[in-house]
């Protein structure tokens, strides 16, 4: 099946860049796009006129949710109460266990999955919180993970996430790691059988990665084993690290390096390691010692790094700055990383932040980051397939109304949808060449049922907290709201 798909503006791939044409067309015969231009002359099956909208490639999320946002709850909690927030020592010796039933664990998914679609995401690399797991992510709650994407037609990378450690709460306050290394070691096995099953399933749409939790939670064996299997499954990494005071102090007590350094120095870094944040380096204005030129290493490997400039903003941390990564040549991906999964408010905090720290425009522009969100994923990934509108290119597309009177008035089209647009402009998604939205619209999926599901399921993984702080200080205290709750004025 061919269709063309028309708009006021094309975001087009002159081979080295994205380009800007004006009342242009995108044509595609089944996965793949076959012309971009003005006037194709050829028959097709099906023509689309998405009127005064933008035709861009559709975004890459290296980072973004596979559940349920918890950071709702934490972003806003009080430095005194972030701990309060952890796993106690009390809760692990008292056996901890699943909050959530597997029927919600495979719910959760569902739920990520079409919000993503919904604010013009075509490949993710998804991201799910332990804070209210047993331990890590299941096998079978990812298999699930891998049929919802499969059936609502998301490119994803998937592996389910493991390690060796946790963070915990003495009941002094003090936060130390808590091991379990034979659990570590059979997450990476089940890592591993996920990848050998899932590879390739839903014609290429389901790939598999490694997904080792935050590093300080990893012990040095399984960094290693999850590089070994990296190189001999030939799949991505995804390792969280260089993201927080707790996790750089830590590792710089127990080895006298950084945690970049550290991950240098066992091999761990390259083309296929991607890692989210990557903030926390030598020089960082919040680093209390360590040394070196952790920017360095990570060129000379050449390592992504997954910039989520709202979740860091939100907890009050940058990157410093995406301008000075990258004009060290260091390969930019972007991830949202938080609710919502929205890629047009991340390159606009991502831009305004960098442009904070610079003082300067100059390679914190909208395009600089709307880059970093299309290109520089599909570097990450190895696929020139993706993160362009050009011939040959698979045709993950997404339409940008510019009709709502919130836009305002038009000059250049990108900076136009970062500096007023959101995820919610995306009217119509296409990925693979099958349209996955439209006009709001998942096909076969009740919105509504899948909102108040949701609902509930974060309703449950609130109660949780209570069960886990190291004080059981009260609902109302440990959780409180932006103003009080009262019955009338």
């Amino acid at each position: 099946m061919i269709t063309k798909l028309k708009a006021k503006y094309v975001i087009g791939f002159d081979g080295d860049d994205h380009v800007i044409l004006k009342d242009s067309e995108v044509v595609y015969e089944n996965d793949t796009i076959i012309y971009v231009g003005k006037n194709y002359s050829k028959e097709v099956d099906e023509v689309i006129d998405a009127g005064n909208a933008v035709i861009s490639p559709g975004f890459i999320d290296l980072n973004a949710l596979g559940d349920i946002d918890h950071d709702i709850l934490h972003f806003e909690a009080s430095s005194d109460k972030q701990k309060n927030l952890l796993w106690s020592k009390r809760y692990v010796e008292n056996g901890h266990h699943e909050v959530m039933t597997a029927e919600e664990e495979s719910f959760k998914s569902l739920y990520a999955y079409s919000q993503l679609i919904l604010h013009g995401v075509t490949t993710a690399m998804p991201i799910t919180s332990v804070f209210y797991k047993k331990w890590a992510e299941t096998y079978e709650e990812l298999a699930e993970a891998a049929n919802h994407a499969g059936r609502l037609g998301l490119r994803i990378y998937l592996g389910p996430s493991y390690q060796s450690g946790i963070r915990v709460v003495e009941p002094d306050g003090t936060i130390k790691l808590y091991w379990d290394e034979e659990a570590g070691r059979a997450g990476l096995e089940r890592a591993v059988k996920f990848v050998e099953e899932f590879d390739g399933a839903y014609n290429g749409l389901v790939k598999g990665m490694l997904a080792p939790e935050r590093i300080e939670c990893q012990t040095e064996e399984s960094l290693k084993q999850t590089k070994f299997y990296s190189e001999k499954l030939d799949v991505p990494i995804k390792l969280h690290a260089a993201q927080g005071t707790f996790e750089y102090h830590t590792l710089l007590e127990k080895h006298g390096i950084t945690p970049i350094r550290y991950l240098y120095n066992l091999g761990f870094l390259g083309p296929k390691t991607g890692i989210p944040h990557a903030h926390f380096i030598a020089g960082y204005s919040e680093a209390l010692g360590g040394e070196g030129d952790d920017i360095a290493l990570l060129t000379e490997t050449n390592t992504t790094v997954i910039h989520c400039p709202l979740i860091i903003g939100r907890h009050a941390s940058a990157l410093e700055s995406f301008a000075k990564y990258k004009r060290a040549g260091i390969n930019l991906a972007m991830g949202t990383d938080t609710f919502p999964p929205d890629m047009f408010q991340n390159i606009r905090t991502g831009s305004m932040l960098s442009r904070l720290i610079e003082k300067d425009v100059k390679d914190s522009t909208y395009g600089d980051l709307y880059r970093a969100a299309t290109l520089g994923g599909a570097n990450f990934l190895g696929r020139d397939d993706l993160g362009r509108i050009a011939a040959g290119a698979k045709a993950d597309i997404i339409v940008i109304d510019l009709d709502g009177f919130h836009m305002g008035v038009i000059d250049d089209p990108i900076r136009t949808i970062i500096a007023n647009g959101s995820g919610r402009d995306v009217k119509l998604s296409i990925i693979n060449g099958r349209l996955v939205m439209q006009d709001r619209i998942i096909p076969d999926l009740d919105l509504e049922e899948i909102k108040s599901k949701g609902q509930k399921y974060f309703n449950k993984m609130r109660k949780g907290y209570l069960e886990r702080d190291f004080q059981q200080l009260p609902e109302n205290e440990l959780l409180s709201s932006s103003f009080k709750t009262v019955d009338f004025v």
